[in-house]
């Protein structure tokens, strides 16, 4: 796992990078009523601002909550993968709703039914959101910066 900020700062932008891919691709998938193979790269004109808000997001607000609401009730003492999934939760539970907003803002805009579709995004979003960071994402990111530490 990190040790240094800028250790910190390549894992964050490299989850960020594959958790937001991920849920962009789930999201027009639901809109489009399916998935195809154009999501894929219809995928990519929103990751172009959805990548670095979401990294600017875990860096200043989602991490650092994350690792201390962590720790009101895990040690450092017990084992590293509980510390890990519990950190990954709370990100998921902190970053999901800032990017569910982030989302509809910028493609549905401000109206009277903002509230309405933003909790409709975030209850469409969680589940998957937090399966995929536990499940995927947080494994195959952390054996690829594992990996790299080792060299």
């Amino acid at each position: 796992m990190p040790i240094t900020k800028l250790q910190d700062f390549i894992y964050t932008i490299l989850m960020s990078f594959i958790m937001v891919y991920a849920m962009i691709c789930y999201n027009i998938s639901l809109a489009l009523g399916g998935m195809s193979n154009a999501v894929f790269l219809n995928a990519f004109h929103e990751l172009i601002i959805m990548w670095p808000l979401g990294a600017v997001l875990e860096l200043l607000i989602a991490g650092r909550c994350a690792k201390k609401l962590a720790f009101r009730f895990i040690s450092p003492e017990d084992k590293p993968i509980f510390i890990v999934n519990s950190i990954s939760s709370i990100i998921v539970c902190l970053m999901c709703p800032m990017m569910s907003m982030a989302a509809t803002i910028l493609f549905s805009g401000i109206n009277s039914e903002m509230i309405a579709v933003w909790l409709q995004k975030l209850v469409c979003n969680f589940p998957m959101a937090l399966c995929f960071q536990i499940f995927f994402a947080g494994p195959f990111v952390r054996n690829i910066f594992t990996h790299f530490q080792k060299n």
